[in-house]
């Protein structure tokens, strides 16, 4: 048996993760024995769902239960598309990034990634997230497993006029994709099984515990915080979280010697396009009905996405020369991260506002910000998706106004940025130290890096016994 992983710097590093972890495990405990007497769910903030009263849920209800079937028809559409911007989208545009001999790994990673995390939602996730408990976390026993679910129940979610498993699908999604965002900041150099252990730490300590502050009646959505799909919870605490693992898995061999440039740009252009389509159930589906508030959000996605394209290209024209294919996919991807928390609560101008400042700033994102930052952030995560969740939870907080065109009336501007700007800088610091303890700890068991020999030849062939493309 080896000792060396126990001794010196690595036994601080790991007695300092694992306190931290037992730390937030016995928030998780006092929760469920907080909550065992309580009522299931209670209502949350406007966010993926409708705002509602917090009010104690039914319990289970009868399979009489009412539910109208044209919202239960884009809801399951919606699930449907934001499980198409993963999988092939996100892949795709993450598997152009890369080099041809780490494509399959790429694709394997987001794919592994977002199918452990679907489990684990099943598991205790959705229960940590919607059921009552402390601050950070819900129950994890409540809902364990769907506990106190059924196939004919209606009611006992965020939601009251949806099948309850309904529900449980759409929001596993966005989990999900959450978690196999970070993938793209560590490509080409990272241990599968590193990846699948952070992963699921991650979801558990990082993504969980916001979306509980943020839509599970946490304190940010008690505060305020307008986040209707997900700008803090999805794009910043990923983006933050892809920046931190690119500083710890270190730079790419050669890279800032030779050009390491994308394999396949028609492939990421592909699935930018994916994204984009994907993406109006992952906004217009958070409005949890047909109705006006989805057709709002479906508006604001298809105009702030346009505003952003046009908005990074005319910076690479102007700084550059001449525009690229694959500026303009990227500041679509851009536009879509900007207009996320917005897409509900602003007006179709407001929302063009967001995406053409996003797609602006994100291309000093990508540039400028990555090299003083000094990451090697393979796919960009945190220059897009950081900096635009930020942009984009921002300006929510001006264009919500109903002076502005958006939905909110009476709304205070000023204050309204002082919460926004809370939310954020909460997002970035629980998501950096979070990740940052998670990353030491998977370092210390498995490693975080493949060796030198395995990341020449390319993780296809060394991780995976597969190359995408055969002489």
């Amino acid at each position: 048996m080896r000792t060396d992983f126990f001794t010196g710097s690595r036994t601080r590093y790991g007695g300092l993760c694992l306190a931290f972890m037992l730390m937030l495990m016995a928030f998780g405990a006092i929760s469920n024995g907080a909550s065992a007497q309580e009522t299931p769910v209670q209502a949350v903030e406007e966010n993926g769902a409708r705002q509602q009263e917090p009010a104690p849920a039914p319990l289970p209800a009868p399979a009489s239960a009412h539910f109208d079937r044209g919202d239960v028809a884009w809801m399951l559409t919606s699930t449907l598309l934001v499980l198409m911007m993963v999988v092939p989208g996100l892949a795709l545009f993450y598997g152009g990034l890369v080099r041809a001999k780490n494509v399959l790994s790429v694709l394997s990673q987001v794919l592994v990634v977002f199918s452990l995390v679907l489990l684990l939602w099943v598991a205790y996730g959705y229960s940590a997230v919607f059921a009552p408990g402390n601050p950070l976390f819900g129950s994890f026993t409540q809902f364990a497993f769907l506990k106190g679910l059924a196939p004919d129940s209606v009611g006992n979610t965020p939601v009251p006029g949806l099948p309850d498993y309904l529900f449980v699908a759409f929001q596993s999604t966005f989990a999900g994709i959450t978690t196999a965002l970070i993938v793209g900041a560590f490509a080409e150099r990272i241990k599968f099984r590193a990846v699948l252990l952070f992963a699921a730490l991650w979801f558990t300590f990082s993504y969980i515990p916001m979306a509980h502050i943020v839509w599970g009646g946490g304190y940010l959505g008690q505060m305020g915080a307008i986040d209707f799909a997900g700008g803090t919870v999805v794009h910043v605490n990923a983006g933050v979280a892809g920046l931190v693992a690119a500083w710890f898995a270190g730079k790419r061999l050669g890279y800032g010697h030779v050009a390491l440039k994308p394999h396949n740009l028609p492939l990421t252009w592909a699935g930018a396009m994916l994204l984009w389509v994907g993406w109006f159930g992952f906004n217009a589906g958070s409005a949890a009905a047909a109705d006006s508030v989805a057709s709002l959000a479906f508006i604001n996605t298809m105009l702030a996405t346009a505003a952003a394209v046009l908005g990074w290209t005319l910076v690479e024209t102007v700084g550059k020369g001449h525009p690229s294919a694959l500026g303009a996919a990227s500041g679509a991807v851009a536009g879509l991260v900007g207009v996320t928390p917005a897409c509900g609560t602003v007006g179709p101008l407001g929302a063009i506002v967001i995406g053409f400042v996003t797609g602006m700033v994100c291309v000093w994102g990508v540039t400028g910000l990555k090299r003083v930052l000094r990451a090697d952030d393979t796919a960009d995560v945190f220059g897009v998706h950081g900096v635009g969740g930020i942009i984009g939870a921002l300006l929510t907080g001006v264009f919500s106004a109903q002076s502005l065109g958006g939905t909110r009336t009476g709304l205070d501007i000023g204050h309204q940025l002082w919460v926004q700007a809370l939310g954020i800088g909460f997002t970035v610091l629980w998501s950096a130290v979070v990740t940052a303890l998670i990353l030491l700890l998977v370092r210390m068991l498995v490693g975080l890096r493949v060796g030198e020999e395995a990341e020449r030849t390319g993780l296809d062939i060394s991780t995976h016994g597969e190359s995408a493309y055969e002489a």
